[in-house]
């Protein structure tokens, strides 16, 4: 592979905010698309709709994620075994 066609990776420091990033909008996305099809239903201004409750609920969550995410990491540690180095 040309090192033209190779993309460029943020450094493994950024793995801590990137991790929640893409969680949150990964399941933001999902999340606000079956609770606005549930509330509205399939009508024509369905996508407006459902990308103005995905914005407003990704505002939310990313940062709550950030914000708990240290105490999750404790909690699985407290409930699973660490992997073997």
């Amino acid at each position: 592979m040309t090192s033209r066609l190779r993309r460029r990776k943020l450094p493994a420091r950024y793995a801590a905010f990137v991790s929640p990033l893409v969680l949150s909008v990964l399941m933001t996305f999902i999340v606000s698309l079956i609770s606005t099809l549930k509330g509205v239903g399939l009508r024509p201004d369905f996508i407006s709709l459902w990308m103005a409750a995905w914005g407003l609920s990704w505002l939310v969550a990313f940062p709550t994620l950030l914000a708990v995410l240290p105490a999750v990491r404790r909690i699985v540690g407290l409930l699973c075994h660490s992997r073997p180095a």
